[in-house]
């Protein structure tokens, strides 16, 4: 008998099948609450509506395992339902975030070649400007006028649709911000989804709890990989359709919520809610920040209310979890003293730190350029294999390209970039993207931005512009002006006009300089 040579391309029948599985060992447990419409889902309810969605995605669309369906909307429950329904089939779902414009959005669309484009009502105007692509046969709003995906999808006679899938088989595509003006799509495989869940797990972030708040929106990544492991272990996952603090805070007043991951600009924002003085919060038992390290002083406000904070990193390309600060004691003052730290590398990851010129790993106390390796490493960019040579090389070491050092008691420290790109609230930008949206207005001859330090946003977006002899604009018309080709959170904080761009001696932009003139 022939051996298998590789269990990741076996087809099995429980890949993919969350909702099936999960329903099988606890039917009956609460799967979901919707804070917006205050409803609960057990996981057969799930299973049900997969099924259900599933079944007219084949049926009625006539999708077929390897075509991309693509999805704007927020976080809400018709979302989790393709998810399902998507991996019972090998579909592959596609979320874009509906805080991009028109050119952002013509141009992923472009690439992913999607077969069905879903969104809701709020993003109709948006969507009726794109420049849809021929291979969209179908664009389906969830919740217009006839609810159709209430009335016509969830109505659809179900059938048993699942297909056995390979855990190398492809489960999303995720786009996420670079150093390039274009936006990168990752292709996300079930091997992926699967081992972050396992390290989360395994690496005790899921903790005891049994109702988790998902504050992270789906078209990131950071939605699906807080949901997913949720599901595997039939742990409630509370549904926020949008970031709202003072909902967030009812919920939990009201015992809804037992842990959640944020950014430190959320935390800010409940913070400075009325409602947070008198918000009891004895039924939270911790919180845990992604995308940068929280500051002390937000870190302090929940430690005096005895809720630990667990600091987290990763990328979409390497896990997208890779490192957490896991508390070596009960004393909840060393989390402070090591507020800084990401902690260290994850259960199943392995990381090193290495010299940017000779890729030589580095001692403890030295700084370099923090490097991942694991089962949960994304299979490259869509259609990009140049792009994805820049990132991982062949001994599947992933070059995340933020600078770091290591101490001596193997914590890891994060120091910043090594290239451009920066990180405002949890989202990546692009100083390149900015600067061309800058330089399609007519009066701008040139342009150069950088992200400064923010206390609400960790970083904001800032720029330079040199005018064309003659034209000027005010900085309020070139904020508008970029608004129209940039999500509202790339648009830069502040716009100085200056007679030349700051150079390096090598004749290139000098961000750095940027940084030092705003600081």
């Amino acid at each position: 008998m022939e051996s298998i040579q590789n269990y990741d391309d076996l087809p099995m029948n429980w890949v993919g099948d969350w909702a099936g599985r999960r329903m099988a060992l606890t039917p009956h447990r609460t799967a979901l609450y919707d804070s917006f419409t205050q409803k609960t889902y057990t996981f057969q309810e799930m299973n049900h509506r997969a099924c259900r969605v599933g079944t007219y995605l084949t049926d009625a669309l006539g999708l077929h395992k390897g075509d991309v369906l693509t999805l704007i909307c927020r976080n809400r429950v018709e979302a989790i339902d393709l998810y399902l329904a998507c991996g019972k089939l090998g579909i592959i779902l596609a979320p874009l975030s509906q805080r991009l414009k028109k050119p952002e959005l013509d141009d992923l669309m472009a690439r992913l070649q999607p077969r069905v484009l879903v969104h809701e009502q709020p993003f109709a105007e948006l969507i009726s400007t794109l420049s849809v692509p021929a291979s969209v046969q179908s664009v389906i709003n969830i919740d217009d006028d006839q609810n159709f995906f209430e009335n016509v999808i969830l109505k659809t006679d179900p059938r048993e649709v699942n297909m056995p899938l390979a855990m190398n088989d492809r489960c999303l595509y995720v786009h996420t911000g670079g150093t390039t003006a274009a936006p990168k799509i990752c292709i996300v495989s079930y091997r992926q989804m699967i081992w972050n869940s396992v390290d989360i797990l395994a690496t005790g972030l899921a903790g005891s709890y049994q109702k988790v708040l998902i504050t992270f929106p789906f078209f990131h990544i950071g939605g699906w990989n807080t949901f997913t492991p949720l599901f595997h272990a039939g742990i409630t996952s509370v549904l926020l359709r949008e970031f709202n603090a003072g909902l967030i805070l009812d919920l939990i007043h009201e015992g809804r919520v037992e842990n959640f991951g944020a950014v430190e600009a959320m935390l800010q924002f409940l913070i400075a809610h009325p409602k947070f003085e008198s918000t009891d919060f004895s039924q939270l038992k911790a919180i845990t920040t992604a995308a940068a390290p929280c500051s002390k002083a937000v870190m302090q406000t929940f430690l005096d209310k005895g809720i630990p904070i667990s600091q987290t990193y990763g990328m979409t390309e390497a896990g997208p979890s890779n490192f957490a600060y896991i508390a070596r004691s009960d004393a909840l003052d060393e989390l402070l003293a090591n507020s800084a730290s990401i902690g260290t590398s994850m259960f199943h990851c392995d990381a090193k730190i290495i010299d940017q010129e000779s890729r030589c790993e580095v001692p403890p106390g030295e700084l370099g350029v923090l490097c991942l390796r694991s089962p949960h490493n994304f299979d490259g960019y869509l259609n990009d294999p140049a792009r994805t040579e820049t990132i991982i090389d062949q001994d599947g070491w992933i070059y995340t390209g933020d600078l770091a050092v290591q101490d001596q008691d193997g914590l890891i420290f994060i120091k910043g970039r090594a290239d451009n790109m920066f990180i405002s609230g949890g989202e990546n930008i692009s100083p390149e993207e900015i600067e061309q949206a800058l330089m399609k207005h007519p009066a701008v001859a040139g342009a150069i931005c950088a992200g400064i330090p923010d206390l609400q946003w960790g970083q904001a977006p800032v720029a330079l512009v040199i005018f064309h002899a003659g034209k000027s604009a005010t900085e309020e018309g070139l904020k508008a002006f970029c608004r129209d080709y940039l999500a509202d959170y790339k648009v830069p904080k502040h716009i100085r006009s200056v007679a030349e761009l700051p150079l390096t001696g090598a004749g290139k932009l000098n961000r750095q300089a940027v940084v030092t003139l705003f600081s």
